[in-house]
């Protein structure tokens, strides 16, 4: 069979399945009178149309304020109608409940193909049992141990362009984005699991296998996935996750031509690429878990071994008051390695590098900021001396509401519920809704981004940067489910995430040690950098859209 028949066999198939459910399901939905964009395709709905946007928070941004703050619009022919609410009720209610509201199989299969089955995307007791095992290594005290990790990082960045800066009259232009999440790579490796992954290392001819093998899942595999709009059908037709190479990207093509998926084997990389990573994982367990043993025979006792996430895990995983059955099993630990990376490294330094972007582009706030940081005599502060700079908070709260790093995410029903609404919705009959009918399989987006921008909560200037609002917070943030700084960026629930505080204070050390060091400018004007929402929303430039994510800066280093 020839690629030109198998393509159109692909959209044949597809079509008769759309008509079908147009037919016999479509029209029995319990939201199809919710008020929304009209749909421009009856086999792909509306998601061509958020695909090829320029920006899709911006484009949900639109929508919400023609037809409301709970909309549908259609989907790629299942589940016909996505709801997509930026009501607080019906969101807190969602998050708490996240075993009736689960993460879509589109997310999860292509991840857990690579990392397996970490924290992130496990479900129901086993989500349960590895969270009751986890939480210990990411609480007040363990993540106060693991700031002196966070700022001997930090200080390596500060060095790096220092170094670069004095070799260049005064001056550096620096990729932050790329440097940044080098950083955050680091860090997870010394304080996730004690491994040093040398990503800052300018050495071009030492390669650390397991960085480079962390590089090819992460910006090989998962993200090519994610790009592209086959991916999205796969976990409903299980065929397709066998079609790889060409005919993969001829159907891609012909679907979304904006976003292509070279011909590749890309899977057989990402395979290789997750073969070493976790035979590497495995002789890391080994090597903390002998370390544990040999700790049993000394004054140690019961007391961990290391303070990194890996440690102090497998601590609380042998402890007496867990049951065997509760015990995680080896490849269960394994699992959280990639976990760590996938949720801990690249979120954190593009939420760093907004952090800066801002502070480059208002100097009055770099200035305030650094004479804040200036007054610390030391630099090395501890968790306590970073958490009681107030203005220094204030501007981390700040960027995590306005550039947080996940712009939105999706939950399926998989039971039948009844959704509250602060807000009635009022159909396109004219009638009020206070609460909404879900039926299972129903799936509903929850806008982060929007929420932590909505004007009716943050006022007019809610697209600003401006830190000085958490001094006085609006009665209406109290509002939104949040785990922390009434904010939606860290989620709500047993979902939550399970890493914030390690985030927040690897945030403020980052800021700490370069703000107090540099002069930050940017490198372009402030208009040729746009937000590119994916997976996570990085900064990319309007004159280089075609090229890697970027921002660009200038750094002068201060006298001390």
């Amino acid at each position: 069979m020839s690629l030109q028949v198998l393509t159109s066999t692909f959209v044949v198939v597809l079509g008769c399945y759309g008509l079908f459910y147009w037919i016999n399901v479509a029209p029995k939905s319990p939201v199809e009178d919710l008020p929304g964009p009209p749909s421009p395709s009856l086999l792909f709905g509306n998601t061509l149309q958020i695909l090829r946007s320029k920006n899709q928070v911006e484009l949900h941004r639109q929508w919400i304020k023609e037809y409301g703050p709970t909309i549908k619009y259609k989907g790629i022919l299942w589940p016909g109608n996505r709801i997509y609410t930026m009501d607080l009720k019906a969101i807190n209610h969602i998050l708490m409940n996240c075993y009736t509201y689960k993460k879509p199989e589109v997310i999860t299969h292509n991840i857990r193909k690579v990392v397996g089955d970490g924290v992130l995307l496990v479900e129901d007791d086993v989500h349960k049992r590895q969270r009751r095992i986890m939480n210990p290594a990411f609480g007040p005290l363990q993540i106060r141990e693991l700031t002196v990790t966070f700022l001997e990082k930090a200080i390596r960045l500060r060095d790096i362009w220092m170094a670069r800066a004095n070799a260049n009259n005064g001056e550096a232009r620096v990729d932050a984005l790329s440097w940044l999440c080098k950083t955050a790579l680091d860090v997870i490796g010394e304080a996730g699991f004690g491994y040093n992954l040398e990503a800052l290392s300018e050495d071009p001819n030492h390669q650390n296998e397991l960085s480079q093998a962390f590089a090819g899942i992460f910006k090989v595999g998962v993200r090519a996935k994610f790009s592209t709009f086959v991916a999205m059908l796969r976990p409903e037709f299980p065929l397709l996750r066998f079609l790889v190479g060409e005919p993969l990207y001829l159907i891609s093509n012909l679907l979304i031509s904006s976003i292509p998926l070279k011909p590749a084997d890309r899977d057989t990389e990402r395979m290789k690429a997750r073969d070493i990573m976790f035979g590497i994982g495995r002789k890391l367990l080994q090597e903390r878990k002998h370390e544990i043993m040999l700790s049993t025979s000394t004054k140690l006792g019961n007391e961990p071994v290391g303070n990194n996430l890996l440690s102090l895990l497998l601590h609380a995983n042998t402890g007496t008051d867990i049951p065997d059955h509760q015990r995680l099993t080896d490849e269960e630990v394994v699992a959280q390695i990639p976990t760590f990376v996938l949720a801990g490294h690249e979120t954190t330094g593009t939420a760093t590098t907004w952090a800066l972007y801002a502070l480059a582009k208002g100097k009055e706030i770099q200035v305030k900021l650094r004479e804040e940081l200036s007054t610390v005599s030391t630099d090395s502060p501890t968790m306590d001396d970073l958490n009681a700079l107030p203005y220094l908070d204030a501007v981390v709260r700040e960027t995590l509401r306005l550039h947080c790093p996940v712009s939105a995410n999706s939950r399926v029903a998989t039971s039948d519920d009844v959704l509250p609404l602060e807000k009635p919705v009022i159909d396109r009959n004219g009638k009020a809704h206070y609460h909404l009918r879900i039926v299972k399989g129903q799936n509903i987006g929850i806008p982060i981004a929007l929420i932590n921008t909505s004007e009716e909560i943050w006022g007019e200037d809610a697209l600003e940067f401006n830190p000085s609002r958490w001094i006085s917070v609006p009665r209406a943030a109290g509002g939104i489910p949040g785990v922390w700084g009434n904010v939606l960026t860290f989620s709500k629930g047993p979902g939550a995430c399970i890493g914030y505080r390690f985030s927040i204070v690897e945030i403020k050390a980052l800021l700490f040690t370069l703000v107090r060091a540099f002069d930050i400018d940017l490198a372009v004007p402030h208009s040729d950098i746009l937000q590119k929402p994916e997976i996570v929303t990085r900064p990319v430039l309007r004159t280089d859209p075609n090229n890697a994510n970027q921002m660009p800066l200038i750094v002068r280093p201060l006298e001390p």
